[in-house]
C-alpha cells in the first residue's frame, strides 16, 4: 500500500465502535493485525484462530486479552486485491462490519494506493486432496488446474428466499471486485433473538446485513443480486483461506462450508507435510504477473 488510510465503524457482534487504519508494511511483513489499544501485534494466520463462531477471531499468542473479531472480510478485500503487506490497526476488539461486505475495504485499498513488489515469493501449492467434514458439509483443497486459486461452492437453507446457490470462480482482482466484493453478511430473522441473547450480532442492522424471514427479504433495497447469498460465503473463503500466510496455488471445493471448516482445512493441509510444498512463485493475475514477498509464508515446522 502506498500510504495511511482509514474508518471508523461498529463491529457486528460487539457493537462498539471502533476505528480501523490500514498501513504500508515493508515487503515479506505480511498482513499483521494490531491491538493498537493493546499495544499487540497479530499475525493473520490460520493457527491464531480461536473462535469460528458466526465470523473468525484471532488472538494473539500467550496474550488472550489480544483479540480482533470479524477478519474474514478485510482479509478477503486484501487478498482479493492482491495486497501481501500491510498493517490493519485496531484500537478495539473487532474490524468493523461496514455495510457487511468486502467493498468498503476494496475502496480503501483503492483510495491508498498499491505498490508492485519485485521480490520472489513462496506460493503454498497444493499437491494432494484434503478434506474435512462435518455431517453433509464439507471443505476441501485440491491440486490447481492451473497456477493460482480457483473454487466452487454450493449452499443449501431451508429458508425459500435463499434455497440451494452454487458458485465458481478463479481470482484475480478482477473477478474479486466485480463478482464477490460487494456481497453481503446474511442472517434469518428467526435466528436474531437468539444471538444477541448469546451475546453476538450486537452491532448488526439493516444497514450491514441482509435478513430473510421465510420467502422474504426484509432490507428495502432488497439484494444486489440473486445469488449474493453465496457470493458473500465465497467472499468469507477467500478472507478464511488468506489466512495461510501466503498465496494458495489450489482449487477449494465446499459444500455449506462456513468459518469452522474453513480454518479446519488450513489445519489439516498443513498437518499433512505430502500435501503441499512451498515453491518460488508467481501468481498470475488478470494477465500480469503478481510477485509476491517471501517472508509472507506461513511459519510452519
Amino acid at each position: 500500500m502506498k500510504t495511511v488510510i482509514g474508518c471508523v465503524g461498529v463491529g457486528l457482534h460487539s457493537g462498539r465502535r471502533v476505528s480501523l487504519t490500514l498501513r504500508p508494511a515493508p515487503a515479506g511483513t505480511g498482513i499483521l493485525f494490531r491491538r493498537s489499544d493493546l499495544g499487540i501485534d497479530i499475525p493473520a494466520r490460520f493457527d491464531r484462530v480461536v473462535d469460528t463462531r458466526l465470523c473468525t477471531a484471532l488472538v494473539a499468542e500467550g496474550a488472550p486479552q489480544a483479540r480482533i473479531g470479524t477478519v474474514e472480510h478485510v482479509m478477503a478485500a486484501l487478498a482479493g486485491t492482491g495486497v501481501t503487506d500491510a498493517i490493519v490497526e485496531l484500537d478495539g476488539p473487532e474490524v468493523p462490519i461496514l455495510d457487511g461486505s468486502a467493498a468498503p475495504f476494496v475502496f480503501l485499498i483503492d483510495c491508498a494506493g498499491t505498490v508492485g513488489l519485485d521480490v520472489a515469493a513462496p506460493v503454498i501449492e497444493v499437491l494432494a486432496r484434503v478434506r474435512v467434514e462435518e455431517g453433509d458439509a464439507f471443505a476441501e483443497l485440491q491440486p490447481a488446474s492451473l497456477p493460482g486459486f480457483e473454487a466452487s461452492l454450493a449452499i443449501d437453507f431451508p429458508s425459500t428466499a435463499i434455497g440451494q446457490q452454487s458458485v465458481n470462480l478463479r481470482l484475480s482482482p478482477g473477478s474479486f471486485r466485480a463478482e464477490l466484493a460487494d456481497s453481503r453478511t446474511f442472517t434469518l430473522a428467526e435466528d436474531i433473538a437468539r444471538l444477541r441473547a448469546a451475546g453476538l450480532a450486537q452491532g448488526g442492522s439493516l444497514d450491514n446485513a441482509i435478513v430473510v424471514d421465510g420467502p422474504l427479504v426484509l432490507n428495502p433495497g432488497g439484494l444486489r443480486r440473486p445469488d449474493e447469498f453465496v457470493r458473500h460465503k465465497m467472499l468469507d473463503v477467500v478472507g478464511d483461506l488468506a489466512l495461510a500466510g501466503a498465496a494458495l496455488s489450489a482449487r477449494f471445493v465446499g459444500n455449506r462450508s462456513g468459518h469452522a471448516l474453513n480454518n479446519k482445512v488450513l489445519r489439516a493441509l498443513f498437518a499433512d507435510h505430502r500435501a503441499w510444498r512451498l515453491v518460488d512463485g508467481e501468481v498470475p493475475m488478470d494477465g500480469v504477473t503478481t510477485r509476491l514477498p517471501a517472508a509472507a509464508a506461513p511459519a510452519m515446522a
